[in-house]
């Protein structure tokens, strides 16, 4: 579902942008095949609330996954309860500083708190056998390695009751987050009427004519920018360029 996000979200916020048709084919030639990414890291790194909640859910399922083929320690030895704290904060604590360092502080605890607590769920189901690694089931049924019962859990192992009611809502949560809200941000994102990139104020040449205009900025050449002329409705090539505070384009959908 993300791979289908990544590639339908770009199309849909250059479409809704610059007007569909002919101009989205021409902004994505203009952009060059390298630079088309840009319009999914611009969307992202651009509107706090899709930025942070992104970042929750691959922290989650890069975790899930891995937890999945036996990453998750168990034991009660000192060295696997620092394993344990070390998979389950490191990656919630990057994410939480790129998050400060592009949304604020505020946004950065936010989501570093969020991934830890979808993170802490995975642990403590797999801790308490609720979820097996793929080497316990095939253990389990004498095709793979480990012990005589596939056990890859931790028997002793008795959290609070607090603790697994809310680790049994992670996989939930994660799933809304995933299959509703995320998608929900995505199109939201690219239906609100804002570039994914800059809007520069640049001399524009055509022919012997000089103008002013706006350009949704594409790609740097040289000293100049190529970018989307929103007034001549084409790829132009501008100097001299100035950045624009506003970066709306045009109205959200919904108000339209």
């Amino acid at each position: 579902m993300l791979l289908a996000l990544a590639l339908a979200v770009p199309v849909a916020k250059v479409a809704y942008t610059v007007g569909g048709g002919d101009a989205v084919r021409d902004v994505f030639v203009g952009m060059e095949p390298a630079n088309w990414p840009d319009v999914l890291l611009g969307m992202v790194i651009t509107d706090p609330l899709l930025g942070s909640v992104l970042a929750v859910v691959i922290s989650r399922l890069v975790f899930a996954l891995f937890a999945a083929r036996g990453a998750v320690p168990t034991g009660r030895g000192r060295l696997a309860h620092l394993r344990r704290i070390g998979v389950t904060v490191l990656n919630p604590l990057a994410v939480g500083v790129i998050d400060a360092c592009l949304f604020g502080p505020w946004w950065g605890l936010g989501t570093g708190l969020a991934a830890y607590a979808l993170r802490k769920g995975v642990v403590v189901e797999y801790r308490t056998g609720r979820r097996r690694p793929h080497h316990a089931h095939d253990t389990a049924h004498g095709s793979g390695p480990g012990d005589a019962h596939g056990t890859a859990h931790d028997p002793d192992y008795r959290p609070p009751p607090w603790l697994r009611r809310a680790a049994a809502a992670e996989q939930g949560a994660a799933l809304l987050l995933t299959a509703v809200v995320l998608p929900s941000l995505f199109f939201v994102s690219a239906l609100d009427g804002q570039a994914w990139t800059s809007i520069v104020a640049c001399r524009v040449t055509d022919g012997t004519r000089t103008a002013d205009a706006r350009l949704i900025e594409l790609s740097r050449k040289g000293d100049g920018v190529v970018g989307w002329n929103l007034d001549a409705e084409e790829i132009s090539n501008g100097l001299g360029c100035t950045g624009t505070e506003s970066r709306f384009v045009r109205e959200p959908w919904w108000r339209s």
